[in-house]
């Protein structure tokens, strides 16, 4: 175990002594100075991921999200050092509002357990605190290779009260284990995996997107929920709960492309939330050189690539519309029924 001095770096001590909101008013003076260069790599992902999302918006509201978008973001990094710093009663203040609690009782009261859906939106490090009150939360933890920042979010996540496991077979095994006792589990579902996954339309674009939460919610049965947060006004965070659809639940149906729906629907209510920094659009044959190519070649692949799914769930729609057609010939007995 390293010492307190090795796992809590001075940068870490300036977190947590900084009032947050004199953080966050920091972390937007640094955006918007990185959006005057204009030219970090991580501002032209977010610039480009949010052309290729929003082609219905003009280029001047692209820009506007954009801009909001990196602000917000960097305000997330600040405040999950801001959290990691913070004692389990602190971060529990910082959430102000939660909406849609009901429904995460109604889960828990099943007593199959609940997965959490929690995309890269808000600042999601806050929640854990809070869900540890009101249920056994076991998630996976990946080792982040810098083993300073590593023992500082593991630290901080099993201080919380987080049961934390390994990303592979036995982790998940120990996640199945605990929602059939009744627990709930932490999902982020919206990035590419390692080991490839089944294509859904993500803003119109086939990616490669993992399977795991929606197998564990059709297999257990475990109630199925939407989670984020939004920073507020008064120095905090409102939480969100949601339902997701109950078709999730149904074997039968796609879970992984009614998950990645409602993250979608949840990004297009509030855009200039979601971290787009990541380039999630890369994620299939198709689409995979739309970060290296020219913006324009990039957009006009993309359009392409757009238009070409929007033609397939239209004409998916209408077969599901169509009434089955009778081919059985008439008998004898229809026809004396005729005459």
């Amino acid at each position: 175990m390293q010492n307190k001095s090795t796992a809590h770096p001075w940068l870490l001590f300036f977190f947590q002594i900084i009032p947050l909101r004199w953080q966050q008013s920091l972390a937007g003076a640094v955006a918007g100075l990185l959006a005057q260069i204009g030219q970090a790599e991580t501002n032209r992902t977010i610039k480009r991921n949010i052309d290729i999302a929003f082609a219905d918006l003009n280029a001047q509201q692209r820009h506007q999200i954009a801009k909001q978008a990196t602000q917000n973001e960097l305000r997330a990094y600040f405040e999950f050092f801001h959290i990691w710093g913070n004692s389990k009663q602190k971060n529990l203040a910082l959430i102000h509002q939660v909406h849609g609690l009901e429904h995460l009782k109604s889960a828990l009261a099943k007593q199959k357990g609940a997965v959490l859906i929690v995309p890269h939106f808000g600042t999601w490090e806050v929640m854990n605190a809070w869900l540890c009150q009101h249920s056994d939360l076991t998630i996976m933890y990946m080792p982040i290779k810098n083993p300073t920042m590593d023992r500082i979010v593991l630290d901080a996540r099993q201080r919380e009260g987080a049961n934390l496991v390994q990303t592979d077979e036995t982790g998940v095994k120990q996640i199945f284990k605990a929602l059939k006792n009744g627990g709930t589990t932490v999902i982020l579902p919206d990035h590419t995996p390692k080991n490839g996954g089944e294509l859904v339309s993500w803003f119109d674009i086939p990616v490669e997107s993992s399977q795991l939460s929606a197998k564990m919610i059709q297999k257990t049965g475990a109630g199925a929920l939407l989670l984020y947060t939004l920073r507020n006004d008064q120095g905090g965070f409102d939480l969100y709960i949601e339902p997701i659809s109950e078709q999730i639940y149904d074997r039968q149906q796609n879970g992984t492309a009614i998950i990645h729906q409602h993250i979608e629907q949840l990004i297009r209510r509030h855009p200039s939330h979601y971290h787009w920094s990541y380039k999630r659009f890369k994620a299939s044959a198709e689409s995979k050189k739309v970060y290296s190519l020219p913006h324009a070649e990039s957009i006009a692949l993309v359009r392409s690539i757009q238009a070409k799914t929007q033609q397939d769930k239209i004409l998916h729609q209408a077969q599901k519309e169509q009434p089955p057609q009778d081919n059985t010939l008439p008998t004898q007995a229809d026809h004396s029924k005729s005459i």
